[in-house]
């Protein structure tokens, strides 16, 4: 596992990681990533690679934050159930309500669990769709794929206000916080480098984002 692996204490996730890209540059692309996470160089780490492609590298690094806040999660799944956490929210005053589009078109009221359930299974069909996330080598990627991606990023982003406004206590009392900071300094940088959330998403976690983008 990589730099943002939990080890052997705990590898719970919420749902089985899921691998980068195999058909495009996706291996050669996460070696980048993990070597250069391996520096701790977080500002370096998310920087197009001279002469990648913008879109490839999306794609991988969208598997990767998957990962990443798949594992986050998991080790919340026992406090973070439909009594504790009847909505999904970060803080009193923003609250999120769960539509997809396709088989959820109108935004329905759901517990945090189960938004972070619709969720993953979302980005998860995503991911396996070959015409939006392709595998082979050459195929095109569709003219909408950073409108997916930053779809994706936006509704991950969520995930992480809900954990920090609801869970940071249970995630000091199992000493993780330093694991979650670094994540989501890694998820922040990587998403201001590329400008894939709209600062009025970021509201909830203002000043812990300007605290990371300003250093």
């Amino acid at each position: 596992m990589s730099l943002f692996g939990l080890g052997n204490r705990n590898q719970k996730t919420f749902r089985p990681k899921k691998n980068a890209p195999s058909g495009n540059k996706g291996a050669q692309l996460k070696r980048h990533i993990d070597a250069t996470l391996g520096s701790g160089n977080l500002r370096e780490a998310v920087r197009l690679p001279p002469g990648e492609d913008i879109n490839e590298w999306l794609a991988v690094n969208t598997v990767d934050f998957f990962n990443q806040v798949n594992i986050l999660f998991g080790t919340l799944t026992e406090f973070c159930t439909q009594t504790s956490c009847p909505t999904m929210s970060a803080g009193p005053k923003f609250e999120y309500r769960w539509a997809d589009g396709v088989q959820i078109k109108k935004p329905i009221e759901v517990s945090a669990p189960k938004y972070v359930d619709y969720l993953m299974d979302w980005i998860e069909s995503q991911l396996d769709n070959e015409s939006i996330f392709p595998q082979k080598l050459g195929a095109p990627f569709p003219p909408n794929f950073r409108d997916v991606v930053k779809t994706i990023f936006k509704r991950l982003f969520r995930v992480y206000a809900h954990i920090y406004h609801s869970h940071f206590q249970r995630i000091v009392s199992l000493q993780e916080e330093a694991h979650l900071n670094t994540c989501f300094k890694h998820f922040t940088l990587f998403t201001w480098e590329f400008r894939l959330i709209d600062e009025g998403e970021l509201a909830p976690l203002r000043d812990l984002i300007e605290s990371i983008v300003q250093v």
